[in-house]
């Protein structure tokens, strides 16, 4: 009986220890409109089954474990079948549970969690272009824990050569990169490192509006945002910015 109680102890411990390093995401749609989240894992387990459907004004909430690593966006303009088979407008994916990342332009959200000395290391990053504005607050921890995230809308601002237009309405914002595909822009080749690719205007235009999210490959002294012990609230049209 004595062993049975430290084992039961040691288990309660154990169990007690690990619900309180997970960290939460809450994923918050403040959109006008329905959006489709979907979720990638870099390291550790699949998220919320990759992707899921929220209604405007609802959120949804789960853990990940210490170590995990990962990406989160939306997607618009979603029909899918009692299957789960289905396109949508901005952000496909494949299946509403996503099976890989979602197709640019795509604004994103991404995670490293307790990646050293027990930091948590996220950003808002529209290198890959932007369809729905994203922000994301830590809630708790110490350290610097900033906001990250893009409030405008970026698609009302869009230049024509950047825009994507679905049934007459822009409902994304390409990256120079995926409209002109040179070394300049998608910081590559010649200007594959920090010394070479430079700000360019347009990554300048996504940086006035947004400058608290990554505008190019290279911005990251600007963007990249530190916190521990901390859970997050990633909110899709953060301040009515869509």
């Amino acid at each position: 009986m004595e062993i049975l109680k430290w084992v039961l102890l040691f288990l309660a411990l154990f169990l007690l220890g690990n619900r309180a390093s997970a960290t939460v995401f809450t994923l918050q749609n403040s959109c006008t409109f329905t959006i489709w989240p979907g979720t990638i894992t870099g390291n550790g387990p699949n998220l919320a089954d990759g992707g899921f459907v929220l209604p405007p004004g609802s959120s949804k909430s789960f853990s990940a474990p210490p170590g995990w690593s990962g990406r989160f966006w939306t997607r618009t303009g979603c029909n899918f079948d009692d299957s789960g088979t289905g396109r949508c407008t901005t952000g496909d994916c494949g299946p509403l549970k996503c099976t890989g990342g979602g197709v640019p332009p795509v604004s994103l959200a991404e995670f490293t969690l307790n990646g050293a000395g027990g930091q948590d290391f996220y950003d808002v990053s529209l290198v890959d272009g932007y369809n729905v504005g994203i922000g994301v607050k830590p809630t708790g921890g110490t350290g610097n824990c900033q906001f990250a995230g893009c409030q405008s809308d970026l698609n009302q601002s869009c230049p024509p050569e950047l825009q994507v237009v679905d049934s007459g309405k822009v409902v994304a914002c390409k990256s120079a990169c995926a409209a002109f595909n040179t070394d300049k822009y998608c910081c590559t080749g010649e200007s594959g490192s920090p010394l070479t690719c430079s700000p360019t205007a347009y990554s300048q235009m996504f940086k006035s509006a947004c400058p608290r999210a990554y505008s190019y490959a290279y911005d990251d002294a600007s963007s990249t945002c530190t916190c521990s012990g901390t859970d997050y609230l990633i909110t899709f049209c953060p301040a009515g910015g869509n």
